[in-house]
């Protein structure tokens, strides 16, 4: 029986329809995922199931019964009892979510006294309890700490701490996942489904991540442009996919069989919500597409037992061809690298005090070395706060490093001075993480990309900008060769979409002809049909420009399909390198082997490798010896006592373990 059942749900915004008949149930003890593109809905449609709403948007039809109670036609009184109470809701962003100015204790008590009554002494110990339950550590002193003093995989088990509070027979888990690293995300998606096991507790998962249904879902819906396009249970849906949008998602996943070649990708965006169809809604991208499509709304046809599909298409879409490639895209090898680190340091110091007396320091990166070779890409791993942007930024000598040694082509950069490294400027570039924020918003994104080419020409390195004329003119052909129009050089950022805003940010780095890009998780925040845009462009400018990519990143699946060689790094240290073959096929160290083990696989097939527990210790007080002897399942008195000198393996693979 049906602990939910949505029935055609409409949610308008004026003439934008970002929820047009989505329909679907969920059982008790069930884990259905809803899964697309950003823009496509799924987040309106959780909104709309609790009645929260922007002031604009309304429910234009419909219905959502839960427990056998018309949602929509309760009054808001009622509605505060079933929020909270018959339905928990986890949000994307725990850092938004949680409000900063009240303790743990004080959030997790006011839906404690909203739906089970509690005060009190009586509230604090059913607190703790509950931060214990989401496995929380210490749980009695984490009650009394601020959100800002947590992780982010803390926050998030604090939201769901919140949201179990009044003992939910439904959770609604928002992208719960999409800002944690790839080891806690394994800690939260084990919780999620630990409890809806033992609570016979219904889960709505939202994701865009094809890991994590295969991880979670006992059902998925298929979610485009306001409707759902697919249904079916997990192992119907990933042994054949049915809707062409479906498979296309699939096609673009990049892995290592797909090196060298092209990534599918699926043509234009999303439509706006204001769009009528008076066909299907995704003809104009779909290469199956026959006149009868885009004039006729599809049916749903059966596929298979309890899989369907709203598609024209007799039977489930075809597969997507992959087209092969120009082969890798490394350069020959060449004996002289073209970056090369050596025991780099940055610290920032820790003050205290009236005088502002540094009592310590945190040691973000503490003695790293790499090298990278011209024309190829090297990936740095590791979870978050091990210092992988902070390496970045001091090897471009953005921040500048407290010790060690970073050589550009043969060139010392760090006792260069701010004027002798601006002609250097043109050599490396950087491409930052968040395109919203490293872009000026005041700017034309003509503007924006000819900026470094006139500030290097003002420092006396004419060859790069030339007259403005000149620099006017080599806009638009950057833009051509990133993916974009020429005559988009006039508008300003906020008219792009975050792919297309990211593909800017590459048109600026490449603008001053660099060797080297620093590539700052480039494709964190895309979808994955954007994200693998964004790869093909990046193999396509490395092969044609020969271009050296240090490529900072968590996703390990990305790292299997563009990089030559891998570097993992934890609390400041490279613990493994090698080649990516050596490092993703056979690691060595432990961490490695936890950081493997905890991605989510599409194929399902679970890890025998423990999964990682607790958070990455403080870089202001790194443990003696190994630094991961503290969450090391091997670790013996010898980690604890010193660290771990360089053993070497095969042709490249260097691994500092004394267990490897």
């Amino acid at each position: 029986m049906s602990i939910l059942s949505v029935k055609d749900l409409s949610i308008h915004i004026g003439a934008a329809r970002p929820v047009d008949g989505v329909s679907f149930d969920i059982a008790a003890g069930e884990c259905f995922t809803l899964l697309g593109e950003s823009g496509c809905g799924k987040s309106m449609t959780a909104l709309g199931l609790m009645r929260l709403l922007p002031a604009a948007a309304e429910v234009a039809g419909g219905s959502v019964m839960f427990e056998g109670t018309d949602l929509l036609a309760l009054p808001e009184s009622g509605m505060r009892d079933v929020r909270g109470g018959g339905i928990g809701m986890i949000f994307q962003e725990p850092a938004t979510s949680l409000n900063p100015v009240l303790t743990v204790g004080r959030q997790i008590g006011e839906a404690l006294e909203l739906h089970a009554g509690l005060r009190g002494a009586a509230a604090r110990q059913r607190a703790e309890e509950l931060l214990n339950q989401v496995g929380i550590p210490d749980p009695r002193r984490r009650l009394d700490e601020f959100p800002f003093q947590l992780s982010g995989g803390l926050r998030q088990r604090v939201m769901i701490a919140i949201a179990l509070a009044g003992s939910p027979r439904l959770l609604i888990a928002d992208e719960p996942t999409t800002a944690l690293d790839v080891t806690i995300q394994a800690q939260v998606l084990d919780l999620l489904d630990e409890l809806r096991h033992k609570q016979d507790m219904a889960l709505l998962l939202i994701t865009h991540d094809l890991g994590v249904v295969a991880r979670m879902a006992d059902r998925i819906g298929v979610m485009y442009a306001g409707q759902l396009v697919e249904e079916a249970p997990r192992r119907e849906f990933f042994a054949q996919p049915a809707h062409p949008y479906s498979v296309r998602l699939f096609a673009a996943l990049p892995d290592a069989e797909r090196r060298g070649g092209r990534l599918a990708t699926i043509p234009g965006s999303v439509p706006a919500a204001e769009i009528r169809h008076p066909g299907c809604r995704f003809a104009d991208r779909c290469d199956e597409a026959v006149l009868l499509c885009a004039a006729t709304p599809p049916p749903w046809r059966e596929i298979a037992t309890g899989q369907r599909s709203r598609c024209h298409l007799p039977g489930p879409a075809p597969a997507v061809l992959q087209k092969v490639g120009a082969g890798d895209t490394a350069s020959p090898a060449d004996n002289a690298p073209l970056l090369s680190v050596s025991d780099l340091q940055v610290h920032f110091p820790i003050r205290r005090g009236i005088l502002q007396r540094a009592v310590g320091a945190v040691r973000a990166v503490d003695g790293m070395s790499l090298q990278l070779m011209p024309g190829r890409t090297l990936a740095l791993v590791g979870e978050s706060g091990c210092g992988k942007t902070t390496a970045g930024k001091a090897m471009l000598q953005l921040l500048r490093p407290t010790a060690g040694s970073v050589q550009l082509d043969g060139v010392e950069l760090t006792t260069r001075s701010t004027s002798e490294l601006r002609p250097l400027r043109a050599k490396m570039q950087m491409v930052f993480q968040d395109p919203f924020a490293s872009l000026n918003p005041r700017l034309r994104i003509g503007e924006i990309i000819a900026e470094g080419m006139l500030a290097l020409r003002s420092g006396g390195t004419g060859s790069i900008g030339g007259s403005d004329r000149d620099t006017a003119a080599k806009v638009g052909p950057l833009l051509e060769q990133v993916g974009l129009r020429a005559d988009m050089v006039g508008r300003y950022p906020h008219e792009f979409s975050g792919g297309q805003r990211q593909r800017i940010a590459i048109a600026r780095a490449l603008a001053v002809h660099p060797q080297l890009l620093i590539c700052d998780e480039p494709t964190s925040a895309l979808d994955v049909s954007v994200q693998a845009q964004i790869l093909n462009l990046l193999a396509d400018l490395q092969r044609d420009l020969k271009l050296a990519y240090l490529f900072i990143t968590l996703n390990i699946a990305v790292v299997d399909y563009l990089a030559h060689d891998v570097a993992v790094m934890y609390l400041g240290r490279v613990v493994e390198s090698g080649s990516a073959d050596e490092v993703l096929r056979s690691p060595r160290h432990p961490y490695t082997q936890a950081l493997l083990a905890a991605v989510p696989r599409v194929d399902g097939i679970p890890s025998d490798v423990p999964k990682l527990a607790g958070d990455m210790p403080s870089p202001a007080n790194p443990p003696s010896g190994c630094h991961f002897h503290p969450r090391c399942p091997l670790a013996d008195e010898a980690c604890r006592r010193d660290y771990p000198a360089e053993r070497r393996f095969g042709a490249t693979q260097v691994v500092r373990c004394i267990k490897a």
